[in-house]
């Protein structure tokens, strides 16, 4: 009876595996548009983020003084990006390419980072994280490269929304490397709030990094590329975007 039980609970827990390595219904319409990226990953392969988001109330050192921009520099285009009522503002200028506000500080490693962030006109949006510059950009700027966490505000993909907040980009190096289009994303991709503050969450920690959005757990994606580097706050290339940032402090492990 003990050994039937356990072949049943084994066969449980890989039935929900599985599952849970499904692309959902409505995710389906994405693949075509996205299977040719070369870091697109197989959902079989993906790994699930299962993790409590991490305390985030002690010992984590403030990037922002809440006053000016001191200790960031923009990369990458010609969005602008001042500080309005203790946050940071950033606005997209029509014709500019993605543009980064960038911490002065370039070796961050292993770190919980955490922000707050707000949308006054929607846009697409994100934070890098370990990224670096180079040259070789758009319109003689640098190009900024590294994964991005994800935060696309609310603006139909395809024709719908595609909730993919909180998943890895490959910004400048290949694309999509941690889409959330799993049955397991299911309730990451209903988290973010329109009109209102949204807290990203990263553990990035050796080869793996974490992600929650307003506190659910998002992406689970490992990598040996991006090790070290500094955060840039993106503002997208685009018509429109107006996105403000808050409470941006990070813990280094």
């Amino acid at each position: 009876m003990k050994n039937l039980f356990f072949s049943v609970l084994c066969t449980s827990l890989l039935i929900s595996a599985t599952q849970a390595n499904t692309i959902s219904e409505s995710q389906r319409i994405y693949i075509k548009k996205y299977e040719k990226q070369k870091t697109i990953p197989k959902p079989e392969e993906m790994l699930i983020n299962t993790e409590k988001e991490p305390d985030i109330c002690c010992g984590f050192t403030s990037l922002f003084n809440g006053k000016d921009l001191t200790g960031w520099t923009v990369r990458g285009g010609r969005h602008t990006f001042e500080v309005m009522d203790g946050a940071i503002k950033g606005t997209c200028v029509k014709g500019s390419p993605s543009t980064y506000l960038c911490t002065d500080k370039s070796d961050f490693k292993d770190f919980i980072f955490t922000c707050e962030m707000k949308w006054l006109v929607d846009g697409n949006s994100g934070v890098m994280l370990r990224a670096i510059a180079v040259p070789g950009g758009k319109q003689g700027f640098e190009n900024v490269k590294g994964p991005q966490a994800e935060m696309e505000g609310f603006k139909p993909v395809s024709g719908a929304h595609r909730g993919w907040s909180g998943g890895i980009y490959g910004q400048g190096y290949g694309g999509w490397e941690y889409p959330l289009w799993l049955d397991a994303h299911a309730e990451a991709r209903k988290q973010l709030k329109k009109d209102d503050w949204n807290r990203l969450t990263v553990k990035a920690e050796g080869d793996t990094i974490k992600t929650w959005i307003n506190g659910v757990p998002a992406a689970h994606w490992k990598t040996t590329d991006y090790l070290e580097g500094f955060f840039g706050l993106q503002v997208h290339a685009g018509h429109q975007g107006t996105i403000l940032w808050r409470n941006l402090k990070v813990k280094e492990l």
